[in-house]
């Protein structure tokens, strides 16, 4: 949480201090996009590494690693070399670090909670980020009023060493470890992502709501500048509190999660999550003033996070233990890949057309998108929203049945086999 509070502050300092120096959201974007597009290139490297090297020494590297970037882009911005594609080559270089880290720590969460804590492990992990996300803008537009914008870089560089103290009171167990190449590897994770139909299924769903909805996310700098006008220090503010509206309504999102979900059943809840985050983007896009842009993105978090979170569920139930970190590698290029892209394609229908108008387009477009699926493909519905237990998932899912020898041996070694963990 404390190396999240400061990603937070640099991520507010880096969008406002973009918008702020160009007016524009197409290099809004662009950052946002350099940042996060490494993950969908990047992270099946990171996958095939975890489940072949050990993951604490690398965890702690990747960390130091990151840390370092921080404070060259702090020292950039100090020295006044501020220029936007400046800040898109460092933030470049510390999303590439963090894509080939973040599969080692997703695949220690069987290390630190038993199967059944699953939903409510990934609901915690949401919560502290989304914390981070409360906390951060508010340092970070603090940060930047009293001494400038170098020094919410400078904290985010001081932040990651709690990530270095933590993870050495983790105690994890080795990985699988593999023989062969890197590619090889590869392959055989994306087999088994695509063998298991939950697995499969909710990569591609993830991939196209971080297409269509999650742009949402880099253009609330666009937003900002819209309802606060132009002048660093008011973008920077407003973006603080719209970005910390979000982090208020995923925390309150994660903590209802796991309770909401024990009552009604996650499937149940993932496919209301799903119907309703349309609903709540339209309600944002339309906010005529600060208060109800807050307003509408703190229910935007409480839903986006459900999603978000109910997905990831389902990648970490079903993917066979010995792909896990290659199968949840493949989940996040889905997400790394389309929300830049969705990103890059609605900045510039911001500038042409506005960001409220882009911003309701997607959440009418999503909800077509979800009412075709769920009209023309159930079993594909019924592959992320079926039962709760993976045991009497396999016979429903039997439509969905893999096209080959190898498909089937994938799924039969972790679904079908014996023992109370399964």
């Amino acid at each position: 949480m404390i190396s999240n509070v400061g990603s937070w502050m640099q991520t507010v300092a880096v969008g406002a201090l973009v918008i702020s120096r160009t007016g524009d959201a197409s290099w809004a974007v662009l950052v946002a996009a350099g940042a996060f597009l490494p993950i969908g290139l990047l992270s099946p490297v990171g996958g095939a590494l975890a489940d072949r090297v050990s993951r604490k020494p690398v965890i702690a590297a990747g960390n130091l690693v990151e840390a370092c970037t921080a404070l060259g882009l702090a020292i950039l911005v100090a020295g006044g070399h501020d220029s936007p594609l400046a800040l898109l080559g460092i933030v470049t270089v510390q999303g590439s670090v963090s894509a080939l880290i973040n599969p080692f720590s997703q695949a220690i969460l069987p290390d630190l909670v038993p199967r059944p804590e699953f939903l409510a492990a990934s609901s915690l992990n949401s919560a502290q980020w989304n914390a981070g996300r409360i906390v951060g803008p508010a340092l970070a537009g603090a940060a930047v009023a009293a001494f400038g914008f170098a020094a919410a870089f400078v904290a985010n560089a001081a932040s990651f060493l709690a990530v270095v103290v933590a993870v050495l009171f983790v105690r994890l167990s080795p990985p699988p470890g593999r023989r062969g190449s890197v590619l090889a590897s590869l392959r055989e994770g994306l087999a088994a992502a695509r063998a298991q139909p939950s697995c499969r299924a909710a990569i591609i769903a993830i991939g196209v709501v971080a297409l269509i909805a999650s742009p949402f996310i880099a253009l609330v700098p666009a937003m900002a500048l819209r309802l606060s006008g132009r002048g660093a220090t008011h973008v920077a503010a407003a973006t603080s509190a719209l970005t910390t509206a979000q982090g208020l309504g995923a925390v309150a999102g994660a903590l209802l999660m796991a309770p909401i979900a024990a009552r009604i059943g996650r499937g149940r809840l993932l496919g209301w999550s799903l119907a309703l985050l349309p609903a709540a983007l339209l309600v944002y896009s339309a906010a005529p003033a600060l208060w109800w842009g807050v307003a509408g993105l703190f229910f935007v978090g409480l839903i986006y996070l459900g999603v978000l979170s109910g997905l990831s569920t389902v990648v970490q139930l079903y993917a066979p233990q010995a792909y896990r970190g290659r199968v949840i590698s493949f989940f996040q290029v889905a997400l790394g890949v389309s929300y830049p892209v969705g990103s890059l394609v609605q900045g510039p229908i911001v500038d042409r057309i506005g960001i409220g108008w882009t911003t309701a387009g997607s959440a009418v477009l999503l909800a077509v998108v979800l009412a075709a699926v769920a009209s023309w493909r159930p079993g594909f519905a019924a592959a992320i929203t079926g039962p709760d237990d993976p045991r009497t998932l396999v016979p429903v899912l039997a439509q969905a049945a893999p096209q080959t020898a190898a498909e089937t041996e994938l799924i039969g070694a972790d679904t079908c086999s014996s023992g109370p963990e399964k």
